[in-house]
């Protein structure tokens, strides 16, 4: 499942971006994929819940059977 996530601010927490994509219900669950090490920021396993996953990072989920692709862009400003 791909899925963009846009953000306004200059990061987000990756435990954040993942409770934003619905990729789990709850907080809980989300701290145990990313402490299991189902979770990879930019290819590569991230334990963290608190590191910051800035614009066009790619974070992976890999939750059998699904696989989440989630993109995070930065959301323009709309112009005057």
């Amino acid at each position: 499942m791909e899925q963009e996530i846009f953000i306004k601010t200059p990061f987000i927490k990756l435990g954040n971006l993942l409770k934003l994509a619905d990729v789990m219900e709850s907080g809980g669950m989300v701290k145990m994929i990313i402490q299991d090490g189902l979770v990879r920021l930019n290819g590569h396993i991230c334990t963290q819940r608190g590191k910051k996953v800035v614009p066009n990072d790619i974070v992976e989920v890999s939750l059998e059977p699904n696989v989440f692709h989630i993109r995070v862009l930065q959301e323009q400003e709309e112009e005057l």
